[in-house]
This record gives structure tokens, sequence and C-alpha cells, in this order.
């Protein structure tokens, strides 16, 4: 099939749109946490572990993903992914008790969720060459208003209609979208021909990727930036809703408004300069990732530790400016230092040891909560942002150059 010259903008909208369901999915339980908290009668610890069940799970499964990503149909493999996790947050709505909860949100979400990372990436980036990163930075929109408006929707709906109608809701809503795919989305055809021809190795595809000194540093430094986003977004709401006594549709839009609006500025500035700065000097990207964990660290601390409303807002402003830096050149530079045949394996490797490590933050946090208070746990989140920071721009300084020439 014939594709016209502007059907990778298609694309681009057709992943945007599942990628803002993927994660107005995920957060939608986050906001409504505090209705099955007192609905099912759960612990701090209860829901901490189902958080961190969903991310163990989507670690867990991911790797095997990628790999598929590599070797069969990247446009099935989304499709048949927002079917899958769409009806398992579906069924979710139905759960009674942490038992039904980890298995459908943790375990069958997680699952079908954890599918869809890989394909999505290279799928877009098999579209988008010279345009790489611009469309990777709009493409990463999506999350920053799926979270937003997720946030107030599930809290709405919530309220007034019971937290399982928020989940009937979403999930359905992902099953349309996931039909739309099965009739618009295509694999590029060139890739899906070399796909078929060539035979994928998971091992020799590691090999490689530990023989990157640069993959391995943004590897860590991802790591880093979904441990603290994941502690983030599952007790920042919970954080506003005791802190400051706001209703939960309130608490859910304002810990996720002022962030995601901010990360969408800064992600829309990065996507752009990055590509213009990358024709010069590609290994731009990764200090530009370096230099926007440092540059949140503070506003970390300044969220968590403010008696005042208006300084915890500047602070997940600063918070989600900083970050969009990081998330701007993540594939990017990812792609930039891994041969092309083994690009969905080694994304799926990364998701697999970002959301391992990141899994533990809700626990950490709920473990915390009662003991030090989530201020503190959250401020505590701007040390390895810091360490990532410093991590990434020694990694610019030493080990892009020989990467990159490797394989250009």
């Amino acid at each position: 099939m014939k594709l016209s010259k502007g059907y990778k903008w298609e694309v681009l909208t057709l992943l945007w749109i599942a990628y803002f369901l993927n994660q107005g999915d995920r957060q939608i339980f986050n906001v409504v946490l505090p209705l099955i908290k007192a609905d099912l009668h759960l612990t701090d610890m209860q829901v901490g572990s189902i958080a961190t069940a969903f991310n163990l799970v989507y670690a867990l499964l991911v790797p095997l993903a990628g790999y598929i990503g590599d070797i069969f149909s990247r446009k099935w493999i989304v499709t048949i992914s927002i079917l899958f996790w769409s009806i398992a947050t579906m069924f979710t709505g139905l759960s009674n008790g942490v038992l039904m909860l980890i298995l459908m949100r943790s375990f069958a979400t997680g699952a079908g969720e954890s599918f869809f990372g890989p394909a999505n990436y290279t799928l877009l980036a098999s579209y988008h060459k010279e345009t790489r990163a611009f469309a990777m930075s709009i493409h990463q929109t999506a999350y920053y208003l799926g979270i937003i408006l997720s946030g107030f929707l599930a809290g709405y709906v919530g309220e007034h209609y019971g937290w399982r109608s928020a989940f009937y809701i979403f999930g359905a809503v992902g099953v349309i979208q996931g039909i739309i795919l099965i009739f618009r989305l295509r694999d590029r055809p060139d890739e899906e021909k070399k796909t078929k021809e060539e035979k994928i190795s998971f091992a020799e595809a590691l090999k490689v990727l530990l023989h990157t000194p640069t993959a391995i540093s943004l590897i860590i430094g991802f790591s880093g930036l979904i441990f603290v986003l994941t502690g983030y977004l599952t007790w920042t709401p919970t954080y506003l809703y005791e802190k400051f006594s706001m209703s939960l549709s309130r608490a859910g839009f304002n810990s996720m408004f002022y962030t995601h609006m901010f990360a969408f500025t800064g992600i829309i500035l990065a996507g752009k300069y990055s590509d213009k700065f990358a024709r010069k000097n590609p290994r731009t990207r990764l200090l530009m990732q370096g230099i926007g964990l440092l540059f949140a660290a503070p506003f970390i601390v300044l969220m968590g530790n403010s008696t005042v409303l208006f300084t915890v807002y500047i602070g997940f402003a600063g918070f989600g400016f900083g970050r969009a830096f990081f998330d701007a050149n993540t594939y990017s530079v990812l792609y930039d230092v891994i041969p092309v045949k083994y690009q969905s394996s080694v994304s799926g490797i990364m998701l697999m040891i970002g959301f391992s490590v990141g899994s533990l933050a809700p626990l950490i946090l709920g473990y915390l909560k009662p003991i030090l208070g989530l201020s503190f746990g959250l401020s505590m989140l701007a040390i390895i942002w810091v360490f990532c920071g410093i991590l990434l721009i020694f990694a610019y300084k030493y080990f892009f150059r020989k990467d990159y020439a490797r394989i250009h």
C-alpha cells in the first residue's frame, strides 16, 4: 500500500491519541485513590503495593515487548495493547478488594500497557528522521495533557458518580481508539520488509547495549526520572487533598495542571532546539537532559516543603519545565547510539529497568508517609535528580562522541 507524504503526521496523530489515553488511564487510579482507599478499607501500604505491582509487571514484560517489536508488526502490537489495557481498565471498576485490584489494575492493565511503549516509539521514529526530536516532543505532550485532563475528569466523575465509573468511562474510550487504529495505522513499508528479512537476537541487542556507555548512562538517568515521577504521580493528589484540604477533583487537577502545562511549554522549546542544535552537535541532546534535571531539583524541594499553596504551584511548574528537557531527548539520544535493528529491544530494556526502579517509589513513600510525612518524602526525591543530572553531563563529555561514531 502506497502511503501519502503527509502520512507520517497522521501516524503522529494516531499515536498521540493512543498515548494520551495510555497516560490518562494510568493517572485515574492515583486521582480516585482516596475514594478507593475509603470504600475498600485499604491501608497506605496496600495502596502503595498496588502501584508498585503495576510498575513491576510493566517492567518485567516490557523487554519481551521490545523484542517482539523488533520482529513483528508494530501496528498490531500497539493496537492489541490498547484494546487489552482498556478492557482491563473497565474490569478494574468491578474490583471489590485489594486482590482483585492487583489482578486487574496491576497485572492485567500493567501487562497490556507494557507492550505499547517500545512499539509506539519505534514506529513513530521510523516515520520521522529529520523531524524526530520535534515529533517525539509533540508526542510527549499527550502525556502531559492526558495526565492533566484525566486528573480533573477522573476526580469529577469519582466525586459525582463513584470511582468505579471513572474506570468504565476511560476504558470504553480506549476500546474505541483501538478500533480506529485497526483501520488507520500502518507499519512503515520498508521497515516492515526489513523486519521480516532480519533475524533479531535479544542477547545480541543486550550485548550492544552493554558496550554503549552513553546508553547505560541514559538508562540510569531514565530510571531516576521514572522513580521521581512515579512517586510524584501516585502521591501528590493525596498530598494536596490532605495537607491543603482540597476537594478530590481540585486536588487531582492542581497536582497535575501546573507541572504538565509548564512541561508542555518546555518540551515544545526543547524539541525545536534539540533538532536544530543536533544537526551541528548531536550530543547537545544529552547536555539538555542533564541540565533539565539539575534545574528541576530545587523546585522538588520547594513543592514538598512549602506551606503556602502559591509557592507549591511554583514548585510544580519549575519541576515540570525542567523535566521536559529530559523527555524531549530520551529516545533521540538512545536511537543516536543504538543501531536501528536493535532499537525496540533496547527501548524495552530501558523501560524495564526504569519502571523496575520506579515501581519502588509508591511503596517507599507509602512507608514513609505515616513516619516522616509526604512533605519529607517528596522533598528527598530531589537528590535522585541531582545525581542523574551530573551523570548525564559526564556522559555528554566523555562517552557520546565514540558511541555515536560507531554507528554513523
